[in-house]
């Protein structure tokens, strides 16, 4: 399953799902927490379920978001799930590997499941747990904003936009976390949706630093966030020139490749970067 975006829709806003659709996200995101005030939680649980019902041409991923585990919404939101022909689940408030098993045991089908996987406290202390539970996960994710409200903090962010150090340090938990679990790494939400140069930016550090998809909360970050997470055709043509001399030179611990050395790390990044493309 290709993620490199992967954009949140309201669930009681059905109009919107047929416009997610065309901005070319690998993923939708039909959301039954945050998005959706309480008292619209049914008609969106409704609304959700019926478009997903509905015969549609092939398209973008399918996932919804569930409330939090261990919430009074979440049973009837497993109920509005049961049967229907989705992709995944996304789990907010994750606290490791055993908020997944618990949400593993209850749900009505065999979904892939998305963490968003620092939510709280004692999540981040969770960061490393994923491996076991790995063979049901879609990726891990995580979140800048629910985490300040549950310790207090008054924001996540310096005034020029980047993180502050507490949560630089949640950001590479998760991304070790990820990669540790041999599962995909999916960077935050960028909020400021009308900067759309602030986001190209952004989603370059985290393809950068490791990650290989990104949330999106506005239908003009996906194209810019697809982009981000696409490999170019320069990259793709030194992939192949490396994997190229290494199998010419079977046995070889490090060649020169364009006037640089190249060795063991770097084929294995070549191999990593042409498997991301398929």
């Amino acid at each position: 399953m290709k993620l490199r975006s992967l954009l949140f829709v309201p669930g009681d806003r059905p109009e919107r799902f047929p416009k997610a659709v065309a901005t070319g996200a690998d993923a939708l995101i039909l959301d039954l927490e945050d998005a959706v005030a309480p008292d619209r939680k049914p008609e969106a649980r409704a609304a959700v379920r019926a478009w997903i019902e509905a015969p549609r041409d092939d398209g973008p991923a399918i996932f919804v978001r569930i409330n939090p585990i261990d919430s009074d919404e979440v049973a009837a939101d497993l109920e509005a799930l049961a049967g229907l022909a989705l992709d995944g689940v996304v789990l907010p408030k994750a606290e490791g590997a055993s908020s997944v098993a618990t949400l593993t045991d209850r749900l009505p089908g065999d979904y892939a499941i998305l963490p968003v996987a620092s939510e709280t406290a004692a999540a981040v202390f969770q960061l490393g747990t994923f491996g076991s539970v790995a063979g049901r996960l879609a990726g891990i994710t995580w979140g800048a904003e629910d985490l300040p409200a549950a310790i207090g903090a008054t924001s996540a962010r310096e005034e020029d936009g980047s993180y502050t150090d507490p949560y630089r340090v949640v950001r590479a938990l998760t991304l070790f976390g990820a990669h540790a679990a041999g599962v995909p790494a999916i960077e935050t939400v960028y909020p400021d949706f009308r900067n759309l140069d602030g986001l190209a930016a952004y989603a370059a550090r985290g393809r950068r630093d490791g990650f290989t998809g990104m949330l999106a909360i506005h239908p003009t970050q996906v194209a810019v966030i697809n982009q981000a997470f696409t490999p170019s055709e320069a990259e793709l043509a030194h992939a192949r020139a490396v994997i190229a001399a290494f199998e010419a030179n079977p046995g070889a611990g490090a060649l020169q490749l364009d006037g640089k050395m190249i060795d063991a790390p770097h084929l294995k990044s070549a191999r990593r970067l042409l498997a991301l493309v398929g």
